[in-house]
């Protein structure tokens, strides 16, 4: 039966009985698996706490600290504590009973990590960026395309903790599944690492999928017959999500390819093989997001190629219509002016002639400016 620990009044423990002081908090609970932003209605931040047993569901004690000691006496099987975006006071009873490390810890509360892999004696601490797409009828140059959010792992011999940050990533479904395959959940507390690690860099692929349809629907705008027309900002827009989505995504590299091969003791050798799959899919993720940065450029070039190009044109309009207007303004200037004596003044067919001049020059004009594209 599933259990949540009272966290906000586990603050104060003595290191002499505080893991009775965390019995004595604790109470069974119906299993709540959070797959929406709230906090647990528990009243806390633990969102579920299970014990497995040779890969499946066994019966918990009485309370949290009784589950842990039959695990660990009974050496196979392994609990899972998920939290959701806990405080420090919250998480203290918890980082006590598992002995963790305090810098650790300190991440895990602060949320706000870089994607990284450390090793603390026996316990490893992992921090994956999680990413959702943000759906939307039509970009514009102040559109969320990507969200992050943030998942920590501790992994120990017979404990996971997992800590969640952000408004999406619920790790229910993915604890459904993996009691679905009890052969994988027997592995021990390694199977959870790779199915979170596994989880989180699927839906990196499945988001750069949906931003690449963003950036398909840019170029076909920008490339358009008035492309020249288009919002620059939707360009730099996708720019500065394509940025979220790359802290995100690049520096998990070099985390999962350590999971995948160096030697580490928690984590079983037939497990270490599926991390390289991972490695691969969050390669492929990262050259994904490196192509679209530098198609984003492409684009951002181009369109202002485009733009140039049409100032150019309207000002070879404005100089061709400046020019055809010259040519009256000139005779009529000249034959403006106040003075008796000037040439064919008075002559009956001056008008006519100034008129048909003014209009062949003209004609003329337009002509050859239409010819070479100028109007």
């Amino acid at each position: 039966m599933s259990m949540a620990v009272n966290l906000r009044k586990v603050t104060g423990l003595s290191k002499v009985g505080g893991l009775r002081r965390v019995a004595r908090l604790t109470r069974r609970r119906a299993r709540v698996d959070l797959s929406h932003p709230a906090r647990s209605p528990l009243g806390s931040a633990v969102v579920n706490c299970v014990a497995y047993e040779e890969g499946a569901r066994v019966p918990a004690g009485r309370d949290l600290v009784e589950t842990v000691e039959r695990v660990r006496k009974a050496d196979g099987g392994f609990v899972w504590l998920g939290l959701h975006e806990p405080t420090e006071v919250e998480f203290a009873g918890i980082a006590e009973l598992f002995d963790l490390h305090p810098l650790a810890v300190e991440d895990a509360v602060d949320a706000h990590q870089r994607p990284k892999l450390e090793r603390y004696g026996e316990t490893l601490f992992a921090v994956f960026k999680t990413v959702c797409y943000v759906e939307h009828t039509e970009l514009t140059s102040t559109s969320e395309v990507v969200n992050t959010g943030e998942i920590m792992v501790f992994v120990g011999r017979n404990f996971v903790v997992t800590v969640r940050h952000g408004r999406h990533g619920s790790l229910g479904p993915l604890r459904e599944e993996l009691e679905a395959t009890p052969e994988k959940l027997a592995k021990g507390p390694a199977a959870v690492l790779h199915a979170i690690a596994d989880h989180v860099v699927d839906d990196y692929l499945h988001v750069t999928d949906s931003v690449q349809e963003d950036i398909d629907e840019v170029e076909a705008d920008v490339f358009a017959a008035n492309g020249a027309r288009a919002d620059p900002g939707r360009i730099y827009q996708l720019k500065r999500e394509l940025l979220e989505l790359k802290r995100a995504v690049v520096p998990l590299g070099r985390p999962i390819m350590d999971l995948a091969t160096r030697p580490i003791r928690v984590i079983d050798p037939e497990i270490q093989a599926y991390f390289r799959d991972v490695s691969d899919h969050q390669l492929r993720a990262a050259e994904q997001i490196a192509a679209f940065d530098e198609l984003l450029n492409s684009i951002l070039q181009a369109h202002l190629a485009q733009v140039s190009v049409a100032q150019n044109e309207d000002m070879r309009k404005i100089t061709a219509w400046a020019a055809l207007i010259a040519v009256p303004t000139m005779v009529c200037g000249v034959y403006g002016m106040n003075f008796d004596h000037m040439p064919e003044l008075h002559w009956k067919f001056g008008y006519p002639l100034a008129v048909g001049m003014i209009a062949v020059a003209c004609f003329t004009l337009y002509r050859g400016f239409k010819r070479n594209g100028w109007l």
